[in-house]
């Protein structure tokens, strides 16, 4: 899942009126609060109205609707609809990627040597909030690096904002993005020419070890196939309450193999979740 915005200001309905496009009651935003706990497990607080009414307007816009308790009210008819485009339109605009290749540089060297580790398995890792794709693909370039250009080793990578995960499957980046050394750049990707120049495109062979798909978290269903032996799963539990992270937590350990690794953000601590897993390294994590 990709990680909602930090930095907004608090801003009341009463004090933006004259400036509003549309009404945006304490009720409104309650409501979206609700809404978006219920279809994503995101814990919205009290200072995000000004980042929720700038994002969702657009919505209102584009549905043609002309109040937030009229769009909200729309949108809760469709309620049952689970695959309704609108719902996932509502996710999209409230989340947003923060991201960089390479982000957190320690895991990926943690990564490297637990891959050397378990070099001759057949390797399955999730990356289950890819946003953009700069995970994956620094997860796939690890890969590679550590155990040869023909590896043992499938990626599935998810996200659940199918625009963020759209251009992820593109992979195509500004040939100036953060993270990347020379080297990588000449190894994993390719420059552009011509009307292209000044971005770059993940190869094939790299491109062909990761498979996309949206997933959604609070989803009940987790069949996603053989366990996996990683998991990233960073700077997303954050924007959960602690119920909420308890049963994420649940089904990434069920979904893990035995002594399989969960690789998790530098602000997100599961001590109390001691029954399930052990602190392995660096805000790493092992299946008990």
């Amino acid at each position: 899942m990709s990680e909602l915005i930090t930095a907004t200001r608090p801003t009341t309905a009463s004090s933006e009126a004259v400036e509003q496009e549309f009404s945006f009651s304490k009720t409104d935003f309650d409501k979206v609060r609700e809404l978006i706990y219920q279809r994503a497990g995101i814990s919205l607080h009290a200072g995000k109205q000004a980042m929720v009414y700038s994002r969702l307007s657009r919505r209102l816009r584009e549905t043609g609707h002309r109040s937030f308790a009229e769009y909200l009210q729309w949108l809760q008819s469709h309620m049952g609809a689970n695959g309704d485009a609108e719902w996932q339109e509502f996710i999209n605009c409230l989340t947003t990627n923060l991201t960089s290749f390479f982000r957190e540089e320690h895991h990926f060297h943690a990564l490297a040597e637990d891959l050397r580790a378990r070099q001759g398995q057949n390797l399955r890792i999730w990356c289950s909030a890819a946003s953009t794709g700069e995970e994956p693909y620094s997860i796939a370039m690890t890969v590679v690096e550590a155990l040869g250009s023909n590896p043992s080793a499938r990626i599935m990578a998810s996200d659940i904002d199918t625009k963020v995960l759209a251009t992820a499957q593109r992979g195509v980046y500004d040939a100036e993005s953060r993270g990347l050394s020379p080297q990588r750049l000449q190894r994993h990707f390719l420059r552009g020419k011509g009307s292209n120049a000044g971005f770059i495109r993940v190869k094939p062979e790299l491109a062909k070890l990761i498979e996309f798909r949206p997933f959604n978290l609070m989803t009940r269903d987790w069949s996603l196939g053989e366990p996996f032996d990683l998991i990233f799963c960073r700077n997303v539990m954050i924007y959960f309450d602690a119920p909420t992270q308890r049963a994420v937590l649940h089904q990434m350990h069920r979904v893990l193999r035995p002594g399989g690794l969960l690789y998790v953000g530098h602000s997100e601590n599961f001590t109390d979740s001691r029954d399930l897993f052990k602190l392995r390294g660096k805000t790493i994590y092992q299946k008990v």
